[in-house]
């Protein structure tokens, strides 16, 4: 695991807007606390089985996890009987979420990947491409945010769905941060909100109790404008949810989910829950 414990963001943090700085934020220090900040079975019960479901529902047995981290996900689906390989950009997470997956007795398969050349590296079809934890909006460049869903197009069967979620940006932007769970899974001792947020730049601070503070800073995606992306790259159909509800029209969700369909049907449907 990388011996770095000090995050590096220059003398204007907020002037990083890059999308390879992804790989300097998650240095050992902040990943050794990952898990401290995504309490597991808060998230579990937060989630309940809504991907589980989705994907038990839509017949997709194959996964392709490629925003691993310490291994959440990929861990849930291969306890419910799913085959998964699990990528990340990160070394150390992989590391992390292998040693995770073993202490469950399970063993993960997995491959170091930057999303915007995937399918170098990644020589399979899958029957779904997850993409979760807010983690694409790490890509700060739309041609960069182009790349990696056209990669994860390629990586999906002929019927595949691609299952990417991020954080309510929109309100974050049009009213400010409010968040009725400050994250929806960390844990109860950990303080997680943004610092800075600009339409280029979503700054999010995390302290720790032992006082220790990290950053990320996060392209804030607009719902709409990740939909529209969705559909230039080719998928046919998608579905939003909001914080795994099937509507969302009386609350404001910290999270959108949206499940995106390769195959092309015989009738075009699109579903955005919340209109």
């Amino acid at each position: 695991m990388s011996s770095k414990t000090k995050q590096e963001y220059g003398n204007n943090p907020l002037e990083v807007r890059e999308t390879n700085h992804y790989v300097n934020e998650y240095i050992s220090g902040f990943v050794d606390k990952w898990d401290e900040l995504i309490d597991w079975d808060a998230r579990a019960k937060g989630e309940g089985s809504f991907f589980i479901d989705k994907l038990q529902e839509m017949e997709k047995n194959k996964i392709l996890d490629v925003a691993t981290g310490t291994g959440f996900h990929s861990i849930r689906l291969l306890e419910a009987g799913f085959e998964v390989t699990s990528a990340d950009g990160s070394a150390v997470m992989l590391e992390k979420a292998f040693d995770n997956a073993r202490k469950r007795d399970k063993l993960l398969q997995t491959v170091q990947a930057d999303w915007r050349w995937l399918n170098r590296d990644v020589h399979s079809k899958f029957d779904a491409v997850i993409c979760l934890g807010n983690s694409f909006t790490h890509i700060f460049s739309e041609r960069d945010r182009r790349k990696s869903l056209a990669e994860f197009y390629a990586a999906l069967r002929h019927d595949g769905i691609l299952i990417i979620d991020q954080r309510n940006y929109d309100s974050i932007l049009d009213h400010g941060f409010k968040s009725k769970h400050t994250y929806y899974y960390a844990g109860d001792n950990v303080k997680a909100e943004p610092e800075h947020v600009d339409d280029g730049l979503a700054r999010f601070q995390y302290e720790f109790p032992d006082k220790s503070v990290f950053h990320l800073n996060m392209f804030p995606l607009r719902k709409n404008y990740m939909r529209k992306l969705l559909h230039e790259v080719g998928f046919q159909k998608i579905t939003t949810y909001g914080d795994f509800q099937e509507t969302y029209k009386t609350d404001e969700p910290d999270f959108f989910i949206h499940v995106a369909e390769k195959y092309y049907g015989d009738e075009y449907t699109d579903d955005d829950q919340g209109s």
